[in-house]
């Protein structure tokens, strides 16, 4: 039975937040805790998350393939009871949706769960080389740590 529901959200929903997904999955027990992903825009839904998303997730043993890309919608607030965005710019789309207080308190910068990187964005590395997909890696398993301990 799942007692917590959490999104994980970025621009596109093929870079960071199927990371964020996969990473927070591989951490805590899928009967109880169901983490999803999805993207403040639409322009890729339906695609697998970009290749080096998938390589580096396969480097550290966590397979993302069965993941589409989707768009965040506002009916995702009632579903979810936790909504983590990559940056301060996902933050202001997805609050920009919510219809109340409750709605707005659910948005988290990820970031933030990890102590020394408060109000931090989770860089983009979609026009990156590939070292900055290990390095989006590497914080995302940090924050995914944190809030696998909290819950």
């Amino acid at each position: 039975m799942i007692h917590t529901r959490i999104l994980m959200v970025c621009l596109g929903n093929i870079c960071r937040s199927p990371l964020a997904e996969g990473i927070l999955k591989s951490k805590v027990n899928n009967d109880f805790i169901y983490v999803d992903s999805a993207g403040t825009s639409a322009f890729h839904s339906g695609e697998l998350p970009d290749q080096r998303s998938i390589k580096v997730a396969k480097t550290h043993g966590i397979d993302i393939t069965n993941q589409r890309s989707r768009q965040f919608i506002t009916n995702d607030f009632a579903v979810f009871d936790t909504i983590y965005v990559m940056d301060k710019s996902n933050e202001r789309n997805i609050i920009a949706l919510a219809k109340n207080d409750i709605d707005r308190k659910k948005v988290k910068l990820i970031l933030n769960e990890i102590p020394t990187s408060k109000d931090k964005d989770v860089p983009d590395p979609y026009y990156d080389e590939d070292d900055g997909f290990e390095k989006v890696y590497q914080m995302l398993d940090h924050a995914c740590t944190e809030i696998a301990k909290k819950i």
